[in-house]
């Protein structure tokens, strides 16, 4: 009987491998967001088609939930720009608790949990997001790198193709979908995501790194 212990040293030197591209990601959003997330307020206080396993709770949201639960956002946000992240995690959940439709607490709450690596949580809260403001980037973007850091290439790709058509002059949409295509070997459609994201920003390190990899 074969020994198991070539085939798990060969999966610690997978995820090393995989570490620092993930690492590279992750700072993307997180470094990306400073947690004024005006922009992610819905258009309409309700989305038009909630489902109906949603009903009970949308009845249950009063003004005064919603005008308290932007207040714990708010503080939440506040704590985690002072790094209190544990702290904030509490205040973005009671802002959910209040208002399940606070797309600024669910995204807020979820790039905390990517920090934490608790990457199906961060992608469930950055989906409810996603859903409550379809034409934002940020929410697909954060997502895409959550997938990224579970090896879903194939989900990120269609997450940062969509961020990339909602806001094409956001450079670090297009740095991480260069490393995205990378992973996946299309060497040309990297080059074309890192070129952007260079023309945006010049000084995007990550951006020019890729570039010199894929030979563009």
């Amino acid at each position: 009987m074969a020994s198991p212990l070539p085939e798990r040293r060969l999966a610690r030197r997978r995820l090393i491998l995989r570490q620092p591209l993930a690492l590279t990601l992750m700072g993307i959003a997180l470094c990306g967001c400073s947690f004024d997330l005006g922009s992610l307020m819905p258009e309409k206080e309700k989305p038009q088609e909630a489902p109906k396993a949603a009903a009970t709770a949308e009845s249950a949201v009063s003004a005064g939930n919603v005008t308290e639960a932007q207040a714990h956002t708010a503080k939440a946000q506040s704590l985690a720009k002072s790094g209190e992240t544990a702290a904030a995690l509490d205040e973005f959940n009671r802002a959910v608790g209040l208002d399940p439709y606070n797309a600024q607490a669910l995204y807020g709450r979820a790039l905390i949990y990517q920090g934490n690596n608790q990457h199906d949580f961060a992608i469930a809260d950055f989906s409810a997001a996603s859903g409550l403001n379809p034409q934002k980037a940020e929410p697909l973007l954060g997502r895409a790198i959550s997938y990224l850091a579970l090896g879903k290439v194939k989900e990120a790709t269609a997450d940062l193709d969509e961020a990339s058509e909602a806001d094409p002059h956001n450079a670090q949409v297009w740095t991480a979908r260069g490393q995205a295509y990378e992973r996946l070997g299309d060497r040309a459609k990297a080059a074309a995501s890192y070129n952007k994201a260079v023309a945006l920003r010049p000084r995007d390190d990550a951006a020019r790194s890729g570039l010199a990899r894929v030979g563009g």
